[in-house]
């Protein structure tokens, strides 16, 4: 039996969960998420506990007992506290800040890097070399946090780049040869 997937999920005061088949909505203070299930799992709703159990001991069944039931958690969290990423510029020059809806980041090209703010996402710049991504859904924030590391990742010389503010570079060396004696 899996052990995450056999947790019962508590739902707390002013969420409210609506199971439509293999469909679930979660409704809170921070918005609105829903997602489509697999549809062999069985969500039930029992006053304010959520369970998810499985049909049968089949290795496709053992293996989205556990999803599932981290996707139905992951929402609850989500629309009550909301999820988070920190990232960080570092380099000499590199600065982000955010102009309306819009991402504006100099990252050492000859142009500035403008990404526009996704439905559901907000971006905060705290500091010139600190970028705050929040939003209820954390698939969302984490892809969108991605997308903009990828802009420009971290190098393992200088360490110029941006990375998650709990990310550790692993320096290299540089060239050792040269002088000659």
């Amino acid at each position: 039996m899996s052990r995450i997937g056999r947790m019962p999920i508590t739902v707390p005061a002013g969420v409210t969960v609506d199971i439509r088949g293999s469909s679930i909505t979660v409704k809170g203070p921070k918005g609105t998420l829903s997602r489509d299930l697999h549809p062999d799992m069985q969500v039930k709703l029992d006053g304010n506990i959520v369970t998810v159990s499985r049909p049968s001991d089949e290795k496709n069944h053992r293996s989205l007992h556990g999803l599932t039931r981290t996707l139905v958690n992951n929402m609850i969290i989500g629309v009550t506290e909301g999820f988070k990423r920190n990232l960080e510029v570092n380099g000499v020059g590199y600065r982000a800040q955010k102009q309306g809806k819009q991402l504006v980041m100099n990252l050492g090209f000859s142009h500035q890097v403008i990404m526009d703010e996704v439905p559901g996402i907000t971006i905060e710049v705290p500091a010139p070399n600190k970028i705050v991504i929040s939003g209820p859904d954390k698939q969302q924030v984490g892809q969108f946090a991605a997308e903009v590391r990828e802009k420009r990742p971290p190098e393992p010389y200088k360490g110029k780049g941006i990375k998650y503010a709990e990310e550790y570079i692993r320096r290299k060396e540089g060239k050792a040869g040269g002088k000659k004696k």
